[in-house]
Formats: C-alpha cells, sequence, structure tokens
C-alpha cells in the first residue's frame, strides 16, 4: 500500500505521541497542515488502510467568559497496525512469483 510523504507525516506525528488524545486541528497545527487535508489524509490515507480510527469523545470546554460546555470531539488513534506500519518497507507490493 504506497502511502503519499504527507501521509507519513501524519503518522509519524501519531506514532510520536504514543496514544496521546488528538484530534485532526491539533495535527494540523503540529505538521503544518490545514484541518482539511489531514481530515481528508487521515479518511483516505489511513482509516480506509487500518491504520488509524476516529474514537468520538466528549470534552469539557471553557470559553471567553468561563462559561463550560460539552463539545463531541473525534480524537485520532493509531490501530494495533498503525502502530507496527513502517512506509516504505510494509507499503512495498510483493512481486508476483514466477
Amino acid at each position: 500500500m504506497a502511502m503519499s510523504e504527507k501521509t507519513q507525516t501524519v503518522l509519524n506525528y501519531l506514532k510520536g505521541i504514543d496514544g496521546a488524545n488528538v484530534t485532526a486541528a491539533d495535527i494540523a497545527e503540529a505538521v503544518g497542515y490545514s484541518k482539511k487535508s489531514v481530515d481528508g489524509i487521515v479518511t483516505s490515507g489511513l482509516q480506509r488502510k487500518g491504520l488509524a480510527y476516529r474514537e468520538p469523545a466528549e470534552v469539557e470546554v471553557t470559553d471567553e467568559e468561563g462559561n463550560t460546555s460539552h463539545k463531541t470531539v473525534n480524537f485520532i488513534k493509531l490501530t494495533d497496525e498503525g502502530k507496527n506500519f513502517t512506509p516504505g518497507v510494509d507499503d512495498v507490493k510483493a512481486a508476483p512469483a514466477e
């Protein structure tokens, strides 16, 4: 499964944070991509290949006036396969047997 450089960057970032709770917006800020781009990378480059998933969660947020409310977010997590995936090694297709 060939992997683009941007997808590798997001995958490596997720590996580096070792399971910490991050959203697509958090990843975008950390790697310098737009949130929309990260959403696409996660969906097409990681989720559909079984390397990541979105975990819904409810978080408490505080606005500028100090009021608190709850918001549903999706944390991006790696699957066990994603944690063990090595771009450039695991994404090389095997040559057909002769």
